[in-house]
């Protein structure tokens, strides 16, 4: 169930390399050890319409949601929290060398009895 949704606004476009950061923190959230390969999604979403702060135009932010089942220990999840953060950080760099940039990242556990999935990705991973 780990689903990380990454939230970018429109000016990011030719700044930043989107693609990269999902490639990145795919890569991330599967060397925690702490999730099975076909169960793990990074996407990106584009704000088109957005107001930052005191509205400058090149105000910019990325707001990263990861989404999780329960079952981690509160020990596993900060170290989760700090590794996507980190990596974050490492591909977006060039973008806090300006005083227009705000970078987030929260943590949500879902209640499995409020979440439905069918994945047919498992038994091929699985190689079942």
């Amino acid at each position: 169930m780990p689903h990380l949704a990454i939230e970018y606004s429109a000016n990011l476009e030719g700044r930043a390399d989107i693609g990269a950061l999902c490639e990145m923190l795919l890569k991330t959230v599967l060397e925690t050890g702490l999730f099975e390969v076909g169960a793990v999604r990074v996407r990106a979403f584009r704000a088109d319409h957005y107001a930052i702060a005191d509205k400058l135009p090149e105000n910019a932010f990325v707001d990263l949601n990861f989404r999780i089942g329960k079952g981690r220990t509160d020990e596993e999840k900060k170290r989760t929290g700090e590794a996507i953060f980190a990596a974050a950080i490492d591909t977006l760099g060039p973008l806090f060398e300006t005083p227009h940039f705000a970078l987030s990242l929260e943590i949500r556990e879902i209640d499995a009895e409020l979440s439905w999935k069918k994945n047919a990705i498992h038994p091929r991973l699985r190689g079942k």
